[in-house]
């Protein structure tokens, strides 16, 4: 068997108003491929389509009946797929999240052995989590919880063998070449290697869901006294962070 997925998408039927197209062939992710494919389907603007979700190697559209069929509209969507610059060239910009965050110390007590798995040193390890523009793969497990990813090939270590019983909200977490940013207390079995003060979900917000899916992210490295007080003084929850349109 190849090693490598299959690059051939397919459609299944998903309930009762759901197509899901899967890209690789369910034994590794391609979130490059769902996220590009759920741009170029919300840019397409398809008669009765009403939601576009994206996970790490699929993308769920789902349509009101009344409006289009099923049949119809996996036809619309394989004229999408099989469209040999549709989805590149309809890919909208993308919004560039900067994000502050404490590493190492009390805010990160596991960022030296992360470097260390990943054969580098805490100031190299440092440099590449924050100077590498990583993208949001996925939101998930708790409410808008973010899955982001990737870095370089050093860092795909794998899970801890046990489980740490809890991080604090804010917690930056990593493995398998992703981070996860916690928006709430959880045990874990990723190693918490930094801290920040944005909150991923707030009822409240206007936008409860403070990143999307394809939402570019760039750690900011500060220290843990300005986690601290962007904690306790903020009103929106974004701990500092700052977003911009990127093409």
């Amino acid at each position: 068997m190849s090693d490598q997925p299959s690059n051939v998408p397919a459609l299944f039927p998903l309930g009762q108003d759901g197509i899901l197209v899967r890209f690789g062939d369910g034994r590794r992710a391609d979130p490059a491929a769902a996220l590009a494919f759920g741009d170029a389907v919300r840019t397409a603007e398809l008669p009765g389509v009403i939601e576009v979700a994206t996970s790490l190697s699929s993308t769920l559209v789902r349509f009101a009946p009344p409006r289009i069929g099923r049949g119809d509209l996996a036809g619309r969507l394989r004229e999408l797929l099989d469209g040999p610059h549709g989805v590149a060239s309809t890919t909208p910009p993308h919004r560039l999240w900067t994000i502050p965050v404490s590493f190492g110390g009390d805010d990160g007590p596991q960022l030296a052995e992360a470097a260390t798995l990943a054969g580098r040193t805490v100031a190299q390890a440092l440099d590449d989590l924050t100077g590498t523009e990583l993208s949001v793969l996925a939101i998930g497990f708790a409410p808008g919880q973010p899955y982001i990813g990737h870095l370089p090939d050093a860092w795909d270590m794998p899970r801890q063998s046990g489980l740490t019983p809890e991080v604090p909200a804010g917690a930056l977490v990593v493995a398998l070449r992703q981070l996860v940013l916690f928006g709430n207390p959880s045990p874990t079995g990723w190693r918490w290697i930094g801290r920040c003060a944005f909150a991923p979900f707030r009822a409240e917000r206007a936008e409860p869901f403070a990143l999307r899916a394809g939402d570019r992210i760039r750690f900011a490295s500060t220290d843990a006294d300005t986690i601290a007080t962007l904690r306790e003084n903020q009103s929106d929850g974004l701990g500092g962070a700052t977003c911009t349109e990127a093409g």
